[in-house]
């Protein structure tokens, strides 16, 4: 499979999915019909840290009331409902995954976001938004799938109007994987191109960005993705109980290494926070 083809099956074929948020929902309320924004929180937030995390990231890439913000692979579309309802920003994310885009548009009905929301089929690499269209661009955890980071970071780039600010959260490097493990974390969840915290900041400021944080969140994930390779273990059962994806095979054994390789600290993640000038 081509770099793109590999990260579209992955999410795919993810354990969270439109069809296992929609099975939770009618098992917990009944009903679909009057489904609140809040109520999706805790089905849709596909990312490290939850809310918090989008807090933090919005905090950082200023984003606020009438805010118009591009989430850079935007999944089911969670956080950018999140910033649209909490918020009040305008966000136009960008989904690689047609599987995806459907199923953000599906949520974002049912909650009524549609007219401030809305996930295109796209490639971060060729964003289909025009120049300086944007007050923010943020990502979360997804440009370890982009095998070229720097075209996507010139791309939010050149949407964003001068002053704007792009923030985004992402797996780095802090030394050099074996083969084994990167074939691991490239079968099991489509990373490739893994940067160390000063790539990212070469990448940046070669894409004309002012750098203002580079962020290292690898001592704050070690615990979070814990809960979270319990959660997936437990949800993997769920899926294949409930006959919605489960996660192919090498996605479940990817993540027990990853979260070993973040614990050793030779994985880890990073906030990162630039301004266009």
């Amino acid at each position: 499979m081509t770099h793109s083809d590999h990260a579209v099956y992955f999410y795919s074929h993810h354990p969270i999915s439109v069809a296992l948020v929609l099975a939770r929902l009618k098992a917990t309320r009944g009903r679909l019909e009057g489904l609140q924004p809040e109520e999706l929180w805790a089905h849709d937030q596909d990312h490290f840290g939850g809310l918090a995390a989008n807090d933090a990231l919005a905090a950082c890439a200023g984003i606020g009331s009438g805010t118009r913000a591009a989430d850079f692979c935007a999944g089911l579309g969670g956080p950018a409902r999140y910033y649209a309802h909490v918020l009040g920003a305008d966000v136009t994310g960008i989904e690689l995954t047609p599987a995806r885009v459907a199923g953000a548009a599906e949520l974002t009905r049912l909650v009524g976001l549609q007219d401030r929301v809305r996930v295109l089929h796209g490639d971060v690499t060729s964003v289909p938004l025009a120049d300086g269209s944007m007050d923010a661009v943020i990502s979360q955890e997804a440009l370890l799938h982009v095998p070229d980071k720097g075209r996507a970071l010139a791309e939010a780039f050149r949407i964003l109007r001068p002053g704007g600010r792009v923030a985004f959260t992402d797996w780095i490097c802090h030394s050099p994987l074996s083969e084994m493990d990167a074939a691991l974390m490239w079968d099991g969840m489509a990373a490739q191109t893994l940067q160390s915290i000063a790539g990212y900041r070469h990448l940046l400021e070669t894409a004309g960005f002012r750098v203002i944080a580079l962020e290292d969140l690898t001592m704050e994930w070690g615990p979070i993705l814990q809960q979270r390779l319990a959660m997936y273990q437990a949800m993997r059962r769920e899926a294949e109980a409930t006959g919605t994806p489960a996660g192919h095979g090498a996605f479940h054994r990817s993540y027990v290494r990853f979260v070993e390789l973040i614990l050793a600290r030779q994985l880890g993640g990073i906030r990162a926070t630039a301004e266009k000038v």
